[in-house]
């Protein structure tokens, strides 16, 4: 894959102004809104060639919208990649490219911890239709030497990992499938490309939930998928156009265009408020274990400090108690909303066992290490010293204390 060339200015200078010319659009500071989804063609020659791909120029909005493309320049040069492709959600991205990637026979690795839509799709999905889905613990890469085989065509894994914070050696993990013949795609959403850039590390795609952080605000849903060009456009016209259909509205790709803009801002905000509630957490008699890179103690701190420019705004940690008392710290909680998305403006807090992960057995959750205690919490934007009140009341409610607001579910 070629990189394209590094750019001089800074992150935040492109994520601004990049691809876009004021000037070229009739003066408007912010990009126009392309409310159109179809395209006229001057004839029917041209028309020919654009279906043939010999011409550029719109032909009908699930392939292109020039918002939507504005988004894909944008994306792309933050990840340093050769291009983007965005989608309806981040599980319209990583369905739209393992069905393209992958056919009947093939086999994909996959770490042991996934989002739990993920995991779904994989075994629940790909493995109806012939694909092998193994999942082995790739913090260990040597597990990965000895599983990889002929039939491996993808190695697939999130870092930090959803929800339990695992982090993976993406440089490591790479050099192993590259030498196998297998493709990497590592999903970032819980980074985006201002803490870590996978491609740099030798990643073929980035998948992300452009709905978290990217977004920013908790207003839309969208998904990204950075690589190679001529691969992506595989993923254009077959995995989005014929089977998923997972196309993002040209509203949606406006407004991940505005998150864009205080994305660096906010990614730091969201890092030193988790950082202080993961301080807290880990010295807390009520807490086994606290999951945070920023964490000296956190067990892959060195390769979060080598690979990620920030520890990120989330963080796990799993109470003494387990299931009931993972659910009665999310019911006494105030502040801090019970809610199943991260990256936004508010701060999150979810128990798997009971929510996002709830469809495991108790043997799988064990199995993909995710504990019955486990609580994942997305550090917002509020004020830190609201978030450690709300977190320290909460750890200290009684069995049958007063529980916070309404559920948000």
């Amino acid at each position: 894959m070629t990189r394209p060339t590094a750019s001089p200015l800074g992150f935040s200078t492109r994520a601004i102004h990049h691809a876009y010319d004021p000037y070229a659009g009739d003066g408007a500071l912010n990009p126009p809104l392309h409310l159109s989804s179809t395209y006229t063609f001057p004839s029917v020659e041209d028309g020919a060639a654009r279906f043939a791909g010999e011409q550029a120029g719109y032909v009908y909005s699930r392939v292109g919208n020039p918002t939507t493309a504005l988004l894909e320049a944008r994306l792309a040069e933050l990840e340093g990649g050769e291009a983007a492709l965005v989608t309806a959600s981040g599980m319209g991205a990583t369905t739209s490219l393992m069905w393209t990637l992958l056919q009947p026979g093939d086999e994909i690795i996959a770490d042991k911890t996934l989002y739990g839509c993920t995991f779904g799709f994989f075994n629940h999905g790909l493995a109806k239709f012939g694909v092998r889905i193994t999942h082995v613990d790739l913090t260990d890469p040597a597990q990965l030497t000895a599983a990889i085989s002929r039939q491996t065509r993808v190695v697939f894994f999130e870092t930090p990992a959803n929800p339990n914070m695992r982090l993976i050696d993406i440089a490591t993990i790479a050099e192993i499938a590259h030498a196998h013949g297998a493709q990497v795609v590592v999903d970032s959403t819980y980074c985006t490309p201002y803490l870590q850039r996978p491609l740099e590390l030798g990643a073929d795609f980035v998948v992300h939930s452009a709905t978290k952080y990217l977004g920013g605000h908790g207003d839309l849903l969208a998904g990204a998928i950075v690589g190679p060009k001529e691969s992506l456009d595989r993923v254009r016209f077959y995995g989005l156009k014929d089977m998923t259909g997972a196309v993002l509205s040209s509203q949606d790709a406006f407004l991940v265009l505005r998150g864009l803009k205080t994305l660096a801002l906010r990614m730091q905000r969201h890092s030193d408020n988790a950082l202080g509630l993961a301080r807290y957490l880990a010295s807390h008699p009520k807490v086994a274990v606290c999951h945070y890179p920023g964490l000296p103690d956190f067990p892959q701190h060195d390769l979060a400090r080598r690979q990620m420019k920030l520890p990120g705004g989330m963080l796990a940690f799993e109470l003494k108690g387990g299931l009931a008392a993972g659910k009665r710290f999310m019911n006494a909680l105030r502040l801090i909303t019970r809610a199943v998305s991260l990256g936004d403006a508010e701060s999150l807090a979810q128990h798997p066992a009971s929510m996002t992960h709830s469809f495991y057995t108790p043997e799988e959750r064990a199995e993909h290490l995710i504990s019955e205690g486990l609580v994942r919490l997305s550090a917002g934007l509020e004020d830190l010293d609201d978030l450690l009140a709300d977190v320290a009341q909460a750890l200290d409610a009684p069995s049958a204390g007063r529980l916070g607001g309404d559920y948000c579910y």
